[in-house]
């Protein structure tokens, strides 16, 4: 008993000395520990936040990119949009926005609006139908167009729009005419949110933001990780942002709402733009709060642990049982949000062979997004390798993304799914981000956006009404088919097909007609060219024919032949009726008639020109000395554009007298050119110019305006005036409203439609066009005197005559010569008298220069007569004087003295 208790004894003291050593080491090693454990905490916790920051400096700067490349794509989808518009109007003979708009060119839900401002700055024309009479002259980025400070693209401040009195921004486009003097300005308006939409908005957290500022400074756009479009600069002062990306941390100073962010910028290539992003410091911190109240509960928990753990071993072990519980809740609250993403996610983990050669991936984890984009659930997805997802040729593709991202550790790309592609959607965004032996991977469906960029381009590139290509695809593939020319050493031809007889189409049976006549003459032209020919819409009634690896120019003359025969076969249009245009066709070489797109584009335009010039029914080749006509052509018909637009006309008036007493009866307005350089420009120079371009319609209006004013100042300048009668274009009356451009004259200067006659050619009087007859008759009704020109040059009848109720019939003064020494000629004049008399019309005789020819008319009962024996055409300064004379020549007598002196 006393041994079994002295073994006892010596148990129990080593026990009791070794507990006794424990308890006094304990306080010092958990002071020790303690410490320990709170270094590595604090120093955790700041590398946790510094590893934070980089992340979302990198996150930023990312961003930054992404948002300034698809800023990129949208400036210059806009910036082609002008480059298109500013081609098609300074190539062809016209640009009509509104019926562009008609035809669904732009899309009523579209955030751009197309106007066009003429030299003055007024607005010309406009896809937004409800924009009034506006100018804008002295707008500073019009000014700049203006004297030729801008050279391309403009981008303009933000203004306020007049119509929606809402912000836009407005990119603005110099046009230039063929001499490339200024002609005014194409401008496209789009709206903030325009610019300010980015795919990655679902990445921004709620005081996050993207904004888009000029080089200058200025800011254009801006949106809120909220998705609102901000009005401000999201700066409280704009920081210096170095070089063409970069990123930095800012202070809550920065900012109105006093929220320090990481900002970064990227420059947007090709543009004076900068894209910047700015994360907020609360959001992207957000997981650190969470894991420094972790790491802080753990280490005081720990800390109370160490000092308690004989006494609270079980409060311990129950804090230790919270920290799971809470744990787990995070748990399942990430994937609560990872399975309500819009996105599609997989982790993936590669797998490798037994010589380390990566073979393939498979699923660890996923969304139920990501399963049903590859139209499965999460359940059957995870575990899955992708060699039993993806198959054949996408199995391939698939693998070398991965393994790229592998390699790189970054990978992100826009991708149209083909058709054997698992994923059920028709684009994805995806990026792949290394994580350890694996993948992270995110696919968006960006599918919407890409069929609107497709429905962009569609509309960009397409002709609706015949769905050709048109002018912005032709200025985009023909480059690459003279560069292909170029390289494979071949020749290509160019060619400009020009419909003749389209106008009259459209004048006679309506544009509906000429849409169809168009529709029809594009199918004949597609179908007489080979299938790898390309045949182009360029507007209106001209089209554009690539033809590409041509042997010789025989085979260019085969299909210009063919073209040409082809639409002369009769048309049937406008509900059967047949109708018979001609075709003109003008070629271009390459490499003989120019080594680019644009220099064959032109020497085709000029070689159909020629071609029209020579006859229809005709195709040229281009010549040099083609070019150099043409040239001289343009620059008089520029200049009389530019003689219109700025008046540089005077009137001149020549009399009409009694052919007894010499009394005045009338004055005729004679139209004068005087050029600031040539002097005084005979009519006979510049009016066959402004018939054949259409130009006389701009300049009759001028003349019938300025003649009816100078008649107003003469009457309220107590003159007795007699009428003026003012000459009318053919062209004129077949535009139609010169019945209202009469009407306005009268209105605006208060005369009596007395005072008023007008001058028609045989041409326009013989026309069986509605328009002319309705034109006649409304003038008649105004009360205005209708006189038939230079009778005797053309092919009127005296049904016609009789039916339009004339009143005054003037003889042209090739019959009045003939009066000096021809006895037919005075027959023939005798005539022409007593058969205007019979059906109640008066009779003028022009070109009377000799007493002989007087006498004749006399003897002939002419009513009046007009010419130099009487007097010359004189400007408006000397008119005064003959209505105080009133009798020009009072008897023969007189009238034979005033020939002697002249």
């Amino acid at each position: 008993m006393r041994r079994f208790q002295l073994v006892r004894q010596e148990w129990k003291k080593p026990s009791y000395t070794i507990s006794r050593t424990r308890v006094l080491a304990w306080p010092v090693s958990c002071v020790m520990i303690g410490m320990v454990l709170w270094t590595v905490t604090v120093t955790r916790i700041e590398a946790e936040r510094t590893s934070l920051n980089d992340a979302a400096l990198q996150e930023a700067g990312s961003l930054a990119k992404a948002y300034s490349a698809q800023l990129a794509r949208s400036v210059e989808q806009l910036d082609q949009i002008t480059l298109n518009l500013q081609y098609f109007w300074e190539t062809s003979s016209g640009l009509n926005l509104e019926e562009q708009v008609r035809r669904g060119l732009y899309a009523k839900s579209s955030q751009l609006r197309v106007t066009l401002f003429d030299p003055r700055g007024h607005l010309s024309q406009s896809t937004d139908l409800r924009v009034g009479n506006i100018n804008i002259r002295n707008h500073d980025w019009f000014q700049q167009h203006m004297v030729g400070r801008v050279d391309g693209l403009h981008i303009n401040k933000p203004e306020i729009a007049l119509q929606s009195n809402a912000k836009v921004v407005r990119f603005t486009r110099s046009l230039a005419d063929r001499d490339r003097a200024f002609a005014g300005v194409i401008s496209v308006i789009v709206e903030p949110q325009y610019l300010a939409s980015f795919t990655d908005q679902e990445s921004l957290s709620r005081n996050d933001f993207i904004a888009l500022y000029r080089n200058d400074g200025e800011m254009l756009a801006s949106k809120s990780g909220k998705g609102t479009v901000e009005a401000s600069s999201m700066f409280t002062t704009l920081p210096a942002f170095q070089g063409t990306s970069g990123t930095m941390p800012l202070s809550g100073s920065w900012f109105p709402d006093s929220e320090p962010r990481v900002v970064a910028w990227h420059a947007v290539e090709g543009y004076p733009l900068l894209s910047v992003v700015g994360l907020s410091e609360q959001a992207y911190l957000e997981p650190f709060r969470s894991m420094r109240e972790d790491y802080l509960r753990f280490a005081f928990a720990a800390s109370v642990f160490l000092i308690f753990t004989a006494v609270f071993g079980m409060a311990f072990t129950a804090g230790l049982a919270w920290r799971k519980k809470q744990a787990e809740e995070l748990r399942k609250a990430y994937h609560l949000a990872i399975d309500g993403a819009r996105e599609g996610f997989y982790m993936v983990r590669a797998i490798y062979d037994g010589r380390s050669n990566l073979i393939d991936f498979a699923v660890v984890d996923c969304n139920e997004r990501g399963a049903s984009l590859v139209g499965t659930t999460k359940d059957r997805l995870i575990g899955t390798r992708f060699s039993e997802i993806f198959t054949g040729n996408e199995a391939a593709r698939a693998f070398a993304v991965f393994q790229n991202a592998m390699e790189a550790g970054f990978y992100e790309a826009d991708l149209k799914v083909p058709p054997e592609s698992p994923l059920k959607v028709s684009w994805v965004y995806q990026k792949l981000v290394r994580s350890g032996n694996g993948l992270a991977i995110t696919v968006r469906d960006i599918s919407e956006t890409k069929e609107h960029e497709e429905t962009l381009a569609s509309v960009a590139n397409s002709d609706e009404l015949t769905s050709l290509p048109n002018r912005h695809w032709l200025m985009h593939y023909l480059p690459s088919a003279v560069e292909k020319a170029k390289a494979a050493d071949s020749m290509l031809a160019v060619m400009f097909v020009d419909l003749d007889d389209f106008k009259i189409i459209n004048d006679t049976l309506g544009h509906a007609a000429g849409d169809e006549l168009l529709q029809a003459a594009a199918g004949r032209i597609r179908s007489v060219v080979r299938p790898t020919d390309h045949v182009v819409r360029l507007g209106g009634d001209e089209f554009t024919v690539i033809l590409e690896q041509v042997a010789s120019s025989d085979d260019v003359v085969r299909v210009a032949d063919r073209i040409i025969a082809t639409l002369h076969e009769p048309f049937l249009i406008a509900g059967g009726s047949s109708h018979v245009v001609y075709g003109s066709v003008g070629v271009s070489l390459f490499p003989d008639d120019g080594a680019d797109a644009r220099t064959l584009l032109k020497h085709a335009d000029i070689a159909m020109y020629a071609a029209k010039g020579s006859g229809k029914r005709h195709y040229c080749f281009f010549e040099e000395r083609l070019s150099e006509r043409l040239l001289s052509r343009m620059k008089n018909e520029k200049a009389l554009q530019q003689a219109i637009t700025f008046d540089e006309f005077e009137l001149y008036y020549q009399p009409r007298v009694d052919t007894y007493s010499g009394e005045l009866r009338s004055m005729e307005a004679l139209v004068r050119w005087r050029h600031p350089e040539r002097g005084m420009v005979p009519p006979m120079d510049f009016i066959p110019i402004a018939e054949e371009t259409g130009l006389i319609v701009g300049l009759g209006e001028l003349v019938a305006r300025k003649a009816c004013r100078q008649l107003a100042a003469w009457q309220a300048a107590g003159l007795r005036v007699v009428p003026v009668s003012i000459n009318v274009s053919p062209r004129q009356f077949s535009q139609g409203g010169l019945s209202a451009l009469f009407a306005s004259c009268l209105s605006e200067t208060g005369l009596d439609s007395s005072l008023v006659e007008i001058e028609v050619t045989e041409t326009c009087m013989m026309s069986e066009d509605s328009i002319v007859a309705d034109e006649l008759a409304a003038i008649e009704s105004l009360g205005i005197k209708l006189l038939v020109d230079d009778f005797g040059t053309g092919y009127s009848s005296l049904a016609q005559l009789q039916r339009l109720d004339m009143d005054v019939l003037k003889i042209d003064k090739a019959f009045t010569a003939q009066l000096d020494d021809s006895k037919e000629g005075e027959a023939l004049v005798m005539a022409v008298i007593s058969m205007a008399h019979v059906l109640g019309m008066s009779v003028v005789a022009e070109g009377v220069e000799t007493h002989q020819q007087l006498q004749v008319l006399q003897a002939l009962s002419c009513n009046e007569v007009q010419g130099y024996l009487i007097s010359r055409p004189v400007p408006a300064e000397d008119v005064p004087q003959i209505l105080d004379r009133r009798f020009l020549f009072t008897s023969a007598a007189s009238l034979r003295d005033e020939e002697l002196v002249r």
